[in-house]
């Protein structure tokens, strides 16, 4: 049957405008599925976060190796390929949400010569590589910090274990070491900072006698732990602000920057002899079976006048 000829005009016509029509919905389809998917693709990227912590003037050491002074050491540059050491980067990796630098330790039988505990910490090299060239109270340093405690086990009666976040350690110059016949240039640590049950703890060193000789001071023998101060703000798991600032005789530690702890006495004075060093990382203070604690930092920086 032939179709008259404004029927059929009218025909072709209508096919050409349904062809039309469905060809911009398809368009209009992929291009509303090209913006979504783009915008997801944006939305995971902005998700994807780096640290920016400089490791250039840091080494660390893990909770792997042979026995009590063998635990691993890891100096730059190496150190700046943690993310694809194998060794490594099941102690210290990237948390890539957070946009933090992180460290895990557990209770291992790797540890470093003078403690029983494990740690994945950072200790500062001014010369990256040496661990030979360190500085005194008088030459000052200031370190600054933003971090989180992500997990802690619970010991036996419910209470978080104890992790040490930040310190000042001092060290003997070879010089000294031979004066008092010591092995090693190990000294005490002026500065322990603590994460206890959801608080920030500082501890430092005081001299058991004042009258104590110029020789004797060298000796850890000659040094004992304060009685501590606890802040009062609880961090718990949050992201929180510590600063440790050292001058001549004088140690200043911020919290969030409102609270702050000053030693400005006749011991820090006497520690003057000493060289030290920043440390900051999760130096872990339990040995009980299956405990653990992962510390994020989001930002470390050291400076020296």
């Amino acid at each position: 049957m032939k179709l008259p000829l404004n029927n059929l005009l009218l025909f072709v016509l209508f096919s050409m405008l349904s062809i039309c029509v469905t060809a911009q919905n398809i368009k209009s389809s992929n291009i509303e599925s090209i913006a979504i998917n783009k915008k997801k693709n944006n939305s995971e990227i902005k998700k994807v976060k780096l640290c920016n912590i400089d490791l250039s003037h840091w080494k660390v050491t893990i909770p792997e190796g042979k026995g009590k002074g063998g635990a691993i050491s890891v100096e730059p540059p190496e150190i700046l390929k943690y993310a694809t050491n194998e060794t490594l980067k099941s102690y210290m990796y990237n948390d890539s949400i957070q946009g933090a630098l992180t460290f895990y330790a557990y209770p291992t039988t790797a540890t470093t010569a003078n403690t029983k505990y494990s740690r994945s910490e950072l200790r500062e090299q001014m010369v990256p590589g040496n661990d030979n060239k360190n500085w005194t109270f008088k030459q000052g340093g200031t370190l600054s910090a933003e971090l989180s405690i992500d997990e802690v086990s619970k010991d036996e009666n419910g209470k978080y274990h104890k992790v040490i976040i930040l310190q000042i350690h001092g060290r003997l110059t070879n010089e000294q070491k031979k004066l008092i016949g010591q092995k090693d240039n190990n000294a005490p640590p002026v500065l322990k900072i603590y994460w206890q049950n959801g608080k920030i703890r500082v501890k430092t060193k005081k001299l058991k006698h004042r009258d104590v000789d110029a020789l004797s001071i060298l000796h850890e023998e000659a040094w004992t732990d304060d009685e501590g101060f606890n802040f009062e703000q609880e961090v718990g798991f949050r992201k929180f602000q510590m600063e440790v600032k050292v001058s001549d005789g004088k140690m200043v530690i911020s919290l969030n920057n409102t609270e702050f702890a000053v030693y400005n006495d006749f011991n820090m004075k006497q520690w003057g002899i000493f060289e030290n060093y920043f440390k900051a990382g999760n130096y872990f203070q339990s040995r009980d079976e299956g405990s653990f604690a992962k510390v994020s930092f989001y930002e470390l920086e050291v400076t020296h006048e």
